[in-house]
């Protein structure tokens, strides 16, 4: 598999960047995980729009899904245009019916359910899915192809079940919202520190620290989460990719 960071900023895209978004391919198919804010501009530097077959979503929040209508809009006009005869898929979880009806559009794009426990397979990649802890249902992913597999925990706050669902996996892609000794539960994030334990606890080769904040120095994230994990660490970075 080889996994691309679109986006990675938390809350609002920084200037020409974009908000959660990521690009896995593997054997032909090509699957992005969530659709923030930017996202479709930036997408466009590593994939033609009218070659994505799906797009997976955690939650509805604006900076994970902001970019679902202009991306429906772009399958349109390759429709429209005879690049392309595929229409869109779209996944997401349906405990909130308003954001898992805004995944289809008739004659472009089509809206398809998962839930926790349930694995989804993509051409050779399977996903599943655990809940998370966020002020809104919100699901972790991990996909696996050919007996690799990462993980992506979306937004959450410290979960001891996220041990066990990243266990052993190759790369962890960590949701960082805040540094170490700051609160980050009450908005349903966790921090650096935590961010660390939790690749320490389950035992992954690669920490990516993700999902960032607007604020400090955020080196200092990689010199936080490695006070509990001595894997190695890196920032999130837009184009980045890994190679599973």
């Amino acid at each position: 598999m080889k996994i691309t960071v679109v986006g990675f900023w938390g809350g609002y895209p920084e200037t020409g960047e974009a908000t959660s978004c990521y690009l896995v391919e593997y054997k032909g198919m090509k699957v992005v995980i969530d659709l923030g804010s930017g996202a479709v501009s930036q997408l466009q530097k590593y994939s033609a729009l009218k070659d994505i077959d799906a797009v997976v979503f955690s939650h509805y929040h604006a900076d994970h899904v902001a970019d679902i209508g202009v991306m429906q809009y772009s399958r349109v006009v390759d429709l429209g245009l005879g690049r392309t005869s595929d229409h869109l898929i779209m996944y997401g979880h349906q405990e909130d019916q308003k954001g898992y009806d805004s995944l289809t559009k008739e004659g472009a794009a089509e809206g398809l359910p998962y839930s926790s426990g349930q694995t989804l397979q993509l051409g050779e990649m399977t996903f599943s899915f655990a809940p998370t802890d966020h002020p809104v249902p919100c699901y972790a992913m991990r996909v696996e192809a050919a007996g690799r597999s990462f993980v992506y925990t979306a937004d959450t706050t410290y979960l001891e079940s996220l041990e066990d669902f990243s266990e052993g996996t190759d790369l962890l892609f960590a949701e960082t919202s805040f540094y170490e000794g700051q609160d980050a539960s009450k908005y349903g994030h966790m921090n650096s520190t935590e961010a660390g334990r939790l690749a320490r606890k389950a035992a992954v080769k690669k920490l990516v620290l993700t999902h960032l904040p607007h604020f400090g120095d955020r080196d200092e994230l990689v010199t936080e989460a490695r006070k509990e994990y001595d894997g190695p660490v890196e920032l999130a970075a837009s184009g980045n990719t890994y190679e599973l």
